[in-house]
């Protein structure tokens, strides 16, 4: 069996602010290239880590655009839900979103918590099992979206889209390590997303936690410059599981689409946005003074994700 896993793709139909390039171009070339990849290496099934799209609602004609592309997929495609494709952190709202409207009709098969899915492909049985964002990811017990009992099969794998990391990038970001994860599961491969740079798999006490990074590429960071996009190949063909990394060759360099000027601006910006943040304890992102707002005063849900779906428009008029 071989499987292959990306990530972070942040569909959108309009170019982030720091994009030099047609991103929406750039983007298709590189879902072609994954489209290729699947069939050169004759793949079974496909997983996507979440942010599959950009906003949960974007218009039809981008999405068509895009759909078209993945439809050429011939596996099953996988998925949990990212920030990104649902409303105010709440996995409750896949519904009204693009990603559980497609999931409806197909195209993608959501991983639900606590219900994991069986496959088989050349005498090889996996458990996939999956935890979408939601609002407590990286704050609450760990072990709650980590990590998960192996039952009834070869091989295990869980897909999370949280911020698991090998090394915590700074104290006041909720995160999870990638070390701590592989002590406490059963799952022989733990996949993750969100962090945009990725790691290289991993093993710890026999079990692997891996994260290719984004493939799409937001902000002026060296390192979003310097990487390149790439995707994991999961063979299971062998006497023990192989992981390979794979660069996109469609990818340009990141210095000739990313507006590298914009890097000291993006840097002073997000310093501001830290020491506001401090103020609020906890939050690490304005969606989390919003939910804090709510909590402290006792608004009601409908009033909160009514405030986060216009940060979310406010989000996307910004670029």
């Amino acid at each position: 069996m071989k499987l292959l896993y990306l990530t972070d793709t942040h569909i959108r139909g309009t170019n982030p602010k720091y994009r030099l390039d047609d991103f929406a171009s750039t983007l298709r070339a590189k879902l072609i290239e994954v489209v290729g990849l699947v069939e050169t290496h004759r793949v079974d099934f496909v997983i996507h880590g979440g942010d599959v799209f950009d906003m949960p609602s974007l218009p039809l004609p981008v999405v068509g655009d895009f759909m078209e592309i993945l439809a050429r997929i011939r596996a099953p495609i996988y998925a949990v839900a990212g920030n990104h494709d649902i409303y105010a952190y709440n996995p409750e709202t896949l519904d009204r979103t693009m990603l559980g409207f497609l999931s409806r009709l197909g195209h993608f098969r959501l991983l639900q918590p606590g219900s994991p899915v069986y496959v088989e492909a050349g005498g090889v049985r996996v458990q996939l099992s999956g935890m979408h964002f939601h609002y407590a990811m990286d704050r609450r017990d760990f072990r709650m979206d980590y990590c998960v009992r192996k039952v009834d099969c070869d091989f295990a794998i869980h897909t999370t889209h949280g911020l698991l990391l090998t090394r915590p990038v700074a104290p006041e970001i909720p995160h999870t390590l990638a070390e701590s994860v592989a002590q406490n599961t059963e799952a022989d491969l733990t996949l993750g997303s969100h962090a945009h740079f990725g790691f290289a798999p991993v093993t710890f006490d026999g079990r692997t936690v891996a994260n290719p990074g984004a493939l799409a590429r937001l902000s002026p960071q060296p390192a979003d410059v310097q990487r390149r996009p790439q995707v994991l190949l999961i063979d299971l063909t062998g006497e023990k599981p192989a992981y390979v990394l794979i660069p996109l060759t469609s990818a340009p360099l990141g210095s000739t689409v990313i507006d590298t000027q914009q890097a000291n601006n993006f840097t002073a910006r997000e310093a501001v946005l830290s020491d506001y943040l401090k103020g609020w304890g906890s939050a690490s992102t304005l969606e989390d003074v919003l939910h804090n707002l709510a909590q402290r005063d006792t608004l009601s849900e409908k009033v909160r994700d009514e405030a986060m779906h216009r940060l979310q428009d406010a989000r996307k008029g910004i670029g």
